[in-house]
């Protein structure tokens, strides 16, 4: 028996699951979007862009700050507007990404390293992406790195994502 292939070799269903990107709207999660929109364009993989909705002691306001005068609005809904504004943005920047047009966009509450791998778990997701800081010192001492604690915890591969440095001098 022979296969009929179709296209230059990218199968016609992924192998794995869809490709989750966790995103708190930074430029290191930009770089991550990106990086995970290409790979799902290539797989033929599905998109999901997760954000988890947690606003944390050591940052009270941060929802707050970012929405500008969207005062007695839930945290939740401000969330959302700010993930689906990130996504248009950078697919308006990036048009030549085919993954980054359609994407699944999930919004959840809780504390950041567990839903995000109860997600990639309820998502059956092959693989998952997300962008680091990569904070020093003392406070990474004592709070940790929530990509840290979900590279040693996730039971699938993690790619941390760097911002690229534009113009960068020696």
């Amino acid at each position: 028996m022979t296969e009929d292939k179709k296209g230059g070799g990218r199968p016609d269903k992924p192998a794995r699951g869809p490709i989750l990107v966790a995103v708190d709207f930074s430029a290191h999660s930009e770089a991550a979007l990106l990086l995970a929109s290409d790979l799902a364009d290539g797989l033929g993989a599905r998109l999901v862009v997760l954000h988890v909705v947690h606003d944390p002691l050591n940052l009270p306001g941060y929802y707050a700050r970012l929405a500008r005068k969207k005062t007695l609005t839930r945290m939740e809904d401000i969330a959302a507007g700010m993930l689906d504004d990130f996504v248009t943005r950078v697919a308006r920047h990036n048009p030549e990404r085919e993954a980054l047009q359609k994407p699944e966009l999930l919004l959840v509450k809780g504390i950041p390293v567990t839903r995000i791998l109860q997600v990639a778990g309820k998502q059956k997701a092959g693989m998952l992406i997300m962008g680091s800081k990569g904070a020093t010192g003392l406070r990474h001492l004592l709070l940790g790195s929530v990509a840290e604690q979900v590279v040693s915890l996730a039971r699938i591969p993690v790619t941390i994502v760097k911002e690229e440095r534009k113009n960068h001098v020696k």
